[in-house]
């Protein structure tokens, strides 16, 4: 099978599977350049309620293909950036489901999702000192924000990779996992995204992110929304709430 990004929709989640097995999942310009347009869609799909991104087998993503950047690195750097500003930017709790490596370009997707869930084993890593390369300020500023000026400095002037469990101390991964647990643990939480309201998760997601000229917008939709009316009720008659309101809609 050629390298390319699988998709799948089940139970108000989609999950997207980066595969490229033969390079351990390692990004192809395709491919970065297929994940805005894909993401565009799956935003739109009223079906979507939450987004998983993880790698086929046991590695999440070993970066990029650096075979890609022989001919232009600006140019494949601007693609890793136009799909992580991608990732970032989508409108639905994302989170990165990780096994194996997640290094590179794969550590810019994992840092661009909202949350992240981690195999035991699992190894981060920022690699750009290793090969000259600048590493995109767009990306140094999430990562700093993920973990910290100090731990952002570690991580980009060594190029070290570190274990699951120091990126959870650090703040890179939100849960770690023991072996075999973590697709039932992703599966279990992003039910539990799903049933939430999507009126709050996009205001709190735009809020959290930094953006401060939407406070009058998301008042706006808040009383034009029958969520608040419904989850009160629900929470009174004591049955689980459903909400209606959609960033699709």
């Amino acid at each position: 099978m050629e390298p390319q990004l699988l998709h799948h929709v089940a139970d108000s989640v989609a999950t997207v599977v980066i595969h490229h097995p033969a390079k351990r999942n390692a990004m192809t310009a395709a491919m970065w350049e297929a994940l805005p347009p894909l993401l565009t869609a799956l935003a739109a799909d009223p079906e979507v309620r939450a987004l998983v991104l993880t790698g086929a087998g046991g590695t999440f993503c070993a970066g990029a293909d650096i075979s890609t950047l022989q001919g232009s690195p600006e140019r494949a750097q601007a693609l890793a950036v136009a799909a992580e500003e991608a990732l970032a930017a989508f409108p639905k709790p994302t989170l990165a489901a990780v096994r194996g490596h997640c290094v590179g370009g794969g550590s810019q997707l994992a840092a661009a999702c909202d949350l992240r869930f981690a195999e035991r084993g699992a190894l981060f890593g920022v690699t750009p000192a290793k090969l000259g390369i600048v590493y995109p300020a767009s990306s140094t500023r999430r990562l700093v924000s993920l973990v910290g000026p100090a731990a952002a400095k570690y991580l980009l002037f060594s190029g070290e990779l570190i274990e699951a469990e120091r990126a959870l101390r650090t703040g890179l991964v939100d849960e770690v996992l023991p072996e075999g647990e973590l697709a039932g643990r992703v599966a279990e939480f992003t039910r539990i995204l799903a049933a939430r309201s999507q009126l709050t998760q996009a205001a709190a997601k735009e809020f959290a992110n930094g953006r401060t000229d939407r406070d009058g917008h998301w008042a706006a939709r808040a009383r034009e929304s029958a969520d608040t009316a419904e989850g009160v009720t629900a929470f009174l008659e004591r049955r689980p709430p459903r909400f209606t309101w959609t960033t699709s809609g």
